[in-house]
């Protein structure tokens, strides 16, 4: 997933600068996305989101807790949840896991 990040983001992908702010982007973005699925682990299908949410939090390093601002006619305006736009595919997901059948441990 880094690598398509760094592409992404323009960034050579043998550069490595960049790596340790990016993997701990990339890990807030799996424990949210984890937390927004109901604890279970982000299935493959889903690892998109995580890729486009990286980039989205790493281009707004510098400009935290901005909901918009304005330069020489330039307008920008921040989500509050970068998760916003893909809650309907999160839904979606957990909407197919309803019928599936977990196992549960009984303490007697």
């Amino acid at each position: 997933m880094l690598e398509k990040i760094k592409i992404l983001l323009g960034l050579p992908v043998e550069e490595h600068l960049l790596d340790e702010k990016l993997n701990i982007i990339l890990d807030a973005a799996k424990n949210r996305l984890k937390l927004l699925l109901g604890g279970i682990e982000v299935p493959p299908q889903m690892e998109y989101i995580l890729v486009d949410v990286s980039v989205i939090r790493f281009n707004k390093i510098g400009s935290e807790g901005l909901s918009s601002h304005t330069v020489e006619g330039e307008s920008l305006s921040f989500a509050e949840d970068d998760f916003a736009n893909y809650r309907t595919d999160i839904q979606a997901y957990l909407d197919t896991q309803k019928d599936v059948v977990r196992g549960k441990v009984r303490f007697l």
